[in-house]
């Protein structure tokens, strides 16, 4: 196992390479933050002295192995707009957003795996449709429409739940207090990964009961609980682990939209600013970091392999 990782690792380094390339060189194509710059007021020796203190005069693959060589040296450089340090600006919303992916990912698997597994053991009934029905909605509805629908509802309408922020103003906030501020966003992000999970799960859940050997447990008299939750379902857990290990990197570009939506105080509410403002080294720092979490995500799926598989083995 341990080979097996440190292999992957060394892998992984030139896959950042060739994903920080592409995304610079979009970035560059995309425009330059100096023409946020231009104006009336502003002269174009004003707007070349900039380009100069900001290394945006050299051409596009110069501008790169700059900011590849401070990365090399741990500096992720420094936000055009604020001046502040890029891992800062990172470190200081990383935080909110792993609070509002790991609560989503777990509501997500907690609404996903027992409807899955409903559905599938009660093939072709009222129930089984029911649940086929909800998952195509959750997974049909844009983030963005429910997002707003749930704003109307429960805001308002109701006046139950606040419509965005982390915490509550003028307030020293709390566990409570962010729990509220967290429920919508929880919702839009967990409606969506739930509806596209039970899918999966009922599929694997439905070939695995069609096995002989869980016709011979029965057979033997062992209980229908046992038959369900210890046979069937570990063996239908590999397909169930790679559905919800690609969910992750889809998790995090999804809470992008439900950030800008909510005014949460994460990454996805910092991203959204560096696109705006085309703030060069936030853009390249947030790329870097989502391809990070992409590869750990998929090296994490592996290692789950041979942990709900002990027949797979690692090379």
């Amino acid at each position: 196992m341990t080979k097996y990782i440190i292999k992957r690792i060394l892998i992984a380094i030139p896959v950042l390479l060739g994903i920080t390339v592409i995304d610079y060189a979009i970035m560059c194509m995309a425009g330059s933050p100096l023409e946020m710059l231009q104006g009336p007021r502003v002269s174009e020796a004003a707007v070349q002295a900039k380009a100069i203190a900001l290394g945006l005069d050299k051409p596009f693959y110069v501008q790169y192995f700059v900011w590849l060589g401070q990365l090399l040296h741990g500096n992720m450089g420094y936000s055009i707009k604020n001046y502040q340090p890029v891992a800062a600006m990172i470190t200081s919303h990383l935080g909110p957003t792993l609070l509002l992916m790991g609560v989503s990912l777990l509501v997500s698997i907690l609404l996903a795996v027992p409807a899955g597994i409903y559905s599938a053991i009660h093939q072709y009934s009222k129930g089984d449709y029911t649940v086929v029905t909800l998952s195509f909605l959750g997974s049909s509805i844009p983030g963005f429409f429910l997002a707003m629908l749930l704003i109307y509802l429960f805001t308002v309408k109701l006046g139950w739940l606040p419509s965005g922020g982390m915490t509550t103003l003028g307030t020293s906030g709390g566990a409570a207090d962010v729990a509220v501020h967290m429920v919508m966003p929880v919702i839009v992000l967990a409606v969506s990964m739930a509806g596209t999970n039970i899918r999966y799960i009922r599929s694997a859940v439905l070939e695995i009961l069609q096995q002989d050997y869980l016709r011979t447990a029965r057979a033997k008299g062992i209980g229908h609980f046992l038959v369900i939750n210890k046979h069937a379902l570990r063996n239908a857990l590999v397909p169930i682990v790679t559905v919800i290990g690609m969910e992750i990197p889809v998790l995090f570009g999804g809470s992008i939209i439900v950030e800008q939506v909510f005014s949460w105080p994460g990454l996805g509410l910092m991203t959204m600013s560096a696109i705006t403002n085309r703030d060069y080294p936030v853009i390249m720092g947030v790329c870097l970091l989502s391809a990070i979490v992409v590869l750990l995500g998929n090296l994490l799926t592996d290692i789950l392999y041979a942990v709900v598989d002990p027949t797979i083995k690692l090379q």
